[in-house]
């Protein structure tokens, strides 16, 4: 019974990180195809979220039925919780993923933005965010994870910024309100990866140290 509580362990560590490789692919396809205005690439991202959905329904039965046989306890019942968590986060990052998408092929056909404000800072830092929490839950490194935490109040920042600069835009160089609107669309999307980013990170933390961290909870003891 052991040695099947283990395989099963394995079986939903493995099922769980290609999520995570299938929701980064479609964030990092999804930034690439607005950078490259590449609209393919846009409806790839589109198409390839049903596969998320399929992967995050089996994911969620493997966790019921290792609850439900074993009865998990103490660093491994911490384990799966984490893994139900995580495997939902995942799944809303890809479905981020489809929302830029869906902006990118709005702004693809129009000719008027030549410019996308803070978003490419924003992807830089957020892609950094998803990248080291993933990262951290693979090798369970808290110290990682408690980094990318850090670096949420600067994208919170960066998505203030860009919806101001759109406002101004729109009002100062007539950029019209359907393509402003995208491009906050695509900042919110992002600030919501990096939301997203930081709630992984606070499960490794939860998982590796069996601290909760989320809102500050380890600072008010």
């Amino acid at each position: 019974m052991e040695r099947h509580f283990e395989r099963e362990l394995d079986s939903l560590k493995t099922m769980l990180m290609k999520m995570a490789s299938m929701a980064e692919e479609n964030f990092h396809n999804a930034i690439k195809a607005l950078t490259e205005r590449n609209k393919p690439l846009a409806d790839q991202v589109i198409e390839a979220d049903h596969r998320v959905d399929a992967l995050e329904l089996e994911i969620d039965n493997a966790v019921v039925d290792i609850l439900a046989l074993h009865k998990p306890v103490a660093s491994d019942l911490r384990l799966i919780i984490a893994a139900l968590k995580i495997n939902n986060d995942l799944e809303r990052i890809s479905d981020h993923a489809v929302n830029i998408a869906q902006s990118a092929r709005t702004l693809i056909e129009s000719s008027k933005v030549n410019t996308y404000l803070e978003i490419p800072k924003m992807t830089e830092v957020t892609r950094w965010m998803l990248r080291d929490a993933l990262d951290s839950f693979l090798h369970l490194e808290p110290e990682k994870a408690r980094a990318v935490l850090t670096r949420d109040d600067q994208i919170d920042d960066l998505n203030r910024s860009n919806a101001r600069q759109v406002i101004n835009w729109i009002h100062e160089k007539n950029l019209p309100v359907e393509e402003g609107l995208d491009l906050i669309r695509i900042s919110r999307n992002l600030e919501r990866v990096g939301d997203l980013s930081t709630n992984i990170a606070e499960e490794v933390v939860f998982l590796t140290q069996a601290r909760v961290v989320k809102h500050h909870a380890d600072q008010k003891k």
